[in-house]
Order: C-alpha cells, then structure tokens, then sequence
C-alpha cells in the first residue's frame, strides 16, 4: 500500500509504518546512501576528502551540527542539501500546524483529534522539500519569532483562559517540528535570544512566558557561522556551543582545478553565451588565480576571507565583457581576451574586504594589482620565465619583442576592438607569433591571438615591458623609455583605473 492510499489512523496502522526522529531517519538513509556507495551532496565540489565526511560521522551519531567557515564556502548549500536524506514523504494528523505523527501526537490538536476520532483520523502526508525551515539570525530576531508567544487575539477570538495550550501561537522552530530547522549566521543572533535554544537542544522542550508546556520536538538543527563574527559582531554563547555535538570546518577549494569546477557549474550563463563566446581554459584559470592570489594578499583581510561568489561573478562579467565587445562589432561569435578582464573589476571590488594598506591603494588598483598577479602566476605555467631568461647565457625568446618597444614602438588594446584590428595589432609585433607557436604549435588560431595578447601583458608583469591603463583597455610601451620620459602628470596614468570604479 502506498502513501497514497493510506487516508486514516487505522489503515496507517495496518500498513505496518512505524515512527521514527528526523535523525534516525536522516542516519538509517544516509547508511542505505554509503551501503550503495553513492555519493549524495549533488554540487558540493571539493569537500569530498574533509567536510563530507565529517557531516556524515555527525549524521549517523545524530548529532546537532554547527558549519563554522569563511563566507562562500557552501555552508547553506550544504544544510539545504541534508533534505535528500529525509524519507520522500511521511504521514501527519490533518488540519495539524506542528505536522504531528499519527502515532505520537505532541500537540493539543493532535492529541484532541486521535482521543475524538481514533483509527478514523484523517491523515495526510508531508513531502520532504516542505520538512526545511531557515532562518537568517539577525539582531532584531526575537524569542517569539523563533519559539512563540502568547496570542490575546486568539483568546479572546476562541473563549480561552491563559492557561489553554491554544492561546499559544508557535514560532518557526516548533513549526518546524519532525523536520531540518537551520540558523544561518548563529553569531549575529542576540545573546539573550541564543539561550532560548538551551532547552530545546537539551531538553526538547520549549517555555513561552512562563507556561508549563511539555513540548518534545523531534529536530535536526544545523546552525553556520562565520569565524570572523566571533570577533567583529557577536559570539556564540559558550552554553549553547557546548550543546551543538559536531562543529564542522569548512574552507575554500584547495586548488585551481577544484575552484574553476565549482565556477563553471555555479556560472549563470545563457545559452547564446555559451555557443558564441569561446572562453580558453586559460582566461577560466586567471580567473580562478585571481581569488588565490587575493588570499594571500596583504591589502585583503584574510579573516574575513574571499568568496566563491567572486570567481563566478568575475566569470559571469568576463563573458559578458566579450558578448559586448561581439555585439558592439557586429560579430556572430568572439573568444574571451586579457583585455576583456577589465570587465571583471567591478566583480571585484565588492567581494574583497580591504585591510588599511589596501584601503590607501583603493578597490579599483588592488583589483589590477590581483589581475597582474595571476597573470604573472600562470605565465610561469605557459612560457620561459622572463627573468631567468634576460640572465641566461642562451637566446633570449624575449628579445625581439622587447628590442621592438625598446625602439619607441607602442601598441594600445582597447577591449572592444574587432577582431581583425586586434589582430592585426598583435601581429605587429616582431616576434611575439613566432614566440607563441614555438612554445604551443597545435593551438587554434584564437588560442594563439588570446596568447600573444597574453605574453604581453606577462613581460609587463616581469618588468620587461610597461603597461598603462586606458579608460577602456591597455597601452604597452618599452619599460625604460616611460620611466625616463615621465611628464608631471604622467605618474598618475597607472592609477587611473580608480576613477571608474
């Protein structure tokens, strides 16, 4: 008999169900889920060696369990997902605000309709994406929010004295009764409203103003919260993290590859986009370089961390930089270039918090400062080191290009350029095609353009060529000459990034 046909108490009974917590439920599927060796967390990319397993050692001891990470580490996306392990639908008492068990009524009405219609009960049935409740702490939350309060309303409105359980109107977590109750940022939760969760992570039970009320909810809680809040807004209180069994760490992806897989699928893209923008696994490593080399960097406070949020949306802004640039000329397809990456600073700025040395800087040149470093990172990865190579007794691969700017050559790379200036600027340059396709001979002729473009702006990030930044785009120039031939003014062009953002 299927959940379907089961409309009363009675024919529930004969069916043979039996009761079971929301923990025993979630711990007997996630043994049927690792008995069958499947891997559960659908998009939960990188944790499958340090975070997973410890949420499932915490699951099968049916633990409380607390996520403590950096902001965009999956936290919420990792509470959300614990509702595929929670049985596709169980029974409750009809008409039931607290979803009671037929079997094990908790509440008055609960207990009023079984004792009034015994195996004639109606009953429906609660699927398990209605099982989850969440809930973001914020300092203005109250106990009646989360717990409840007294209804005069509801009293007066039904007859009924303070001491009737029904003048009670529950708050979220009663509500949330037989399911997943998840507290976002349990930090920022005042300190007096954090110790109205004693009793109920202890005891079960709930006290609103003093009522007797015997409550024993049947909860999966799961509270995240961020290292930093411990200090800057708020903590959580020692009696309360004592009675939270399993605190989980989170971090960030451990390498590049993990980072741009979790990009990639996370990257909100339309379909247009994808069929005609090309985007290299190149410029989809810079991107993922970029956050890497904001996490080391002095002018980001590390405490309050760099999100995954920032390479999906600096990836989202480098496609739409080149679907621009496309539109713009006219183009039925493009391929995604370093100088499109001037689009993705405003994805920046936002998402890094800046200590005071980044502050003196300002958002806008610390966003090139990390740009410039993760193309002088990768380019290690591409191409001869420039500098071993300018000591080296052996040919430098370097040298024509350099000589060219050397000989007072400049070329500029506005970001919208069509794609025959663009090339045609590039192939210019003495050398730099020979250079590309002596180090990378079996690329496609848009893979070679976008690493031209890039060996250029890699001898920039070397100190072998000077880069300037355009309102909408760069201007290579030799090194030395721009030193030397400074005029007053000249001194502030590679600053000028700031004055757009």
């Amino acid at each position: 008999m299927n959940h379907t046909e089961i409309k009363t108490l009675g024919q529930l009974k004969e069916s043979g169900y039996v009761s079971r917590s929301v923990k025993d439920e979630l711990r007997a599927n996630l043994i049927k889920q690792l008995q069958k060796k499947e891997g559960g967390f659908e998009g939960i990319v990188g944790f499958e060696d340090t975070v997973i397993p410890d949420l499932q050692t915490a699951i099968l001891s049916r633990h409380n369990i607390l996520l403590l990470g950096l902001r965009g580490q999956a936290k919420t996306r990792i509470a959300r997902l614990l509702v595929n392990l929670l049985d596709e639908y169980i029974p409750y008492i009809e008409g039931s605000e607290l979803f009671d068990d037929p079997l094990a009524p908790i509440s008055w009405y609960g207990h009023e309709t079984v004792e009034k219609h015994r195996d004639a009960t109606p009953i429906a049935w609660l699927h398990r994406s209605e099982r989850y409740t969440e809930k973001l702490a914020t300092p203005d939350v109250t106990v009646a929010d989360l717990i409840g309060d007294v209804d005069p309303i509801k009293a007066a409105t039904l007859k009924l004295t303070y001491n009737d359980e029904r003048v009670i109107h529950f708050g979220l977590i009663p509500r949330a009764h037989r399911g997943i109750f998840v507290i976002n940022e349990l930090p920022d939760l005042q300190a007096r409203i954090q110790v109205s969760l004693f009793n109920i992570l202890q005891e079960r039970d709930i006290q609103i103003r003093g009522f007797k009320l015997r409550l024993p909810l049947d909860l999966q809680f799961v509270f995240t919260a961020n290292p930093e809040d411990y200090t800057n807004r708020g903590s959580i209180v020692t009696p309360l993290k004592d009675r939270i069994e399993s605190q989980i760490l989170t971090h960030y992806p451990r390498s590049v590859e993990i980072s741009r897989k979790i990009t990639q699928q996370e990257a909100l893209l339309t379909p247009e986009q994808r069929t005609t923008i090309e985007a290299d696994g190149l410029v989809k490593d810079l991107v993922e370089q970029i956050a890497f080399e904001a996490r080391a960097s002095e002018y980001i406070d590390k405490k309050s961390g760099v999100s995954a949020r920032l390479t999906i949306a600096s990836y989202e802004n480098l496609i739409s930089n080149a679907e621009r640039r496309m539109i713009i000329n006219g183009e039925k397809s493009t391929f995604v270039r370093i100088s499109d990456f001037l689009g993705v600073i405003p994805a920046i700025t936002g998402k890094i918090e800046l200590v005071y040395e980044g502050e003196l800087e300002g958002p806008g040149k610390v966003a090139n400062i990390l740009i410039g470093k993760a193309i002088k990172s990768l380019m290690l990865q591409f191409f001869p080191d420039p500098e071993k190579a300018k000591k080296s007794k052996a040919p430098n691969p370097y040298a024509e290009i350099v000589n060219w700017f050397g000989d007072g050559n400049t070329i500029s790379l506005i970001d919208d350029l069509p794609l025959e200036q663009y090339k045609k600027l590039l192939n210019s340059v003495p050398g730099l095609k020979n250079l590309v396709k002596t180090f990378h001979p079996r690329l496609s002729e848009n893979q070679h353009l976008l690493l031209m473009e890039f060996v250029l702006h890699g001898l920039a990030e070397f100190s072998q060529l000077n880069k300037g930044f355009l309102d909408n785009g760069f201007a290579f120039s030799d090194m030395f000459n721009s030193l030397f031939n400074l005029e007053p003014d000249d001194d502030d062009e590679d600053f000028d990034i700031d004055d757009r953002y």
